[in-house]
């Protein structure tokens, strides 16, 4: 475990070299806050009004939360590269090395998620407090909890975008998969609460992914709830030990695939 800390702690020093353009890259990131500032408003009459639940003030941070998040994991970067890996072959160097390759992707890539997390965090509690002229209602306690949510948020979608990239393994070009699945989170988990979709679907949307990966820590933070919290952990638990178990599962398969192919 020591050494897979030492990637991490790497990476991390690695992406703070490099603070500025991080930021600068995060200028897309505030262009749709703006854009979704600006719809919310004019959706809602009167802030105060409720629509499926949410006044005006949670559904922007709700998005703010999700954005916050998905940008974090940047997980075209690291399909691309996961993908690269294996049709590159480089993945084979790495068979024989003192590390198992899904832990070291995982590691590697969480020192950048890391600092980018923390960064865009900033700038995004920044905008919402000064448009919405504050936060929501929450003591340390829930605050921690939104942030422990978060955590397994982006290790959850972390690993299941490298085993969308292992795919790589068994097809030409795995990158359609991250696209139907960056889409799915997008509009499902990212842009629209769970509460906006209709009754039969919000079961489903709940035992998905998206429940785990977007939708718990937004919801935690603009409308906590312990029983909710308790919810949103078990859904992150288990998600999180389902996808490291098929990034092996695939690793695996695949490696057995390349020895028997002579790769």
């Amino acid at each position: 475990m020591r050494k897979y800390l030492y990637i991490l702690k790497s990476e991390i020093m690695t992406n703070l070299q490099y603070t500025f353009d991080l930021i600068i890259g995060f200028a897309g990131y505030i262009i749709h806050i703006f854009i979704f500032l600006n719809l919310w408003q004019y959706i809602y009459s009167d802030p105060n009004e409720l629509i499926n639940g949410y006044n005006m003030n949670q559904m922007i941070w709700y998005v703010i939360i999700t954005e916050i998040i998905w940008t974090a994991v940047s997980g075209r970067a690291l399909s691309k590269k996961i993908s690269a890996d294996v049709k590159s072959g480089n993945i084979a160097y790495n068979i024989n090395k003192p590390y198992n390759y899904v832990e070291y992707s995982l590691f590697n890539h969480l020192g950048g998620t890391t600092v980018r997390f923390i960064l865009i965090s900033i700038i995004g509690l920044l905008l919402g407090f000064v448009f919405l002229h504050g936060f929501p209602p929450l003591n340390i306690l829930q605050i921690l909890a939104v942030l422990l949510s978060s955590i397994f948020a982006l290790l959850i979608s972390t690993l299941l975008i490298m085993a969308l990239g292992l795919f790589a393994f068994f097809v030409e070009d795995a990158s359609p998969f991250y696209w139907i699945y960056s889409k799915f989170i997008l509009v499902i988990g990212t842009l629209f609460p769970v509460e906006f979709f209709p009754q039969v679907l919000q079961p489903i949307i709940k035992f998905s992914p998206i429940y785990a990966v977007s939708y718990g820590p937004a919801k935690l933070f603009v409308n906590f709830s312990m029983n909710e919290f308790i919810c949103i952990m078990i859904s992150q638990v288990a998600y999180l030990i389902i996808s490291f178990i098929i990034c092996h599962l695939i690793y695996k398969k695949g490696v057995r695939k390349l020895n028997v192919n002579g790769g």
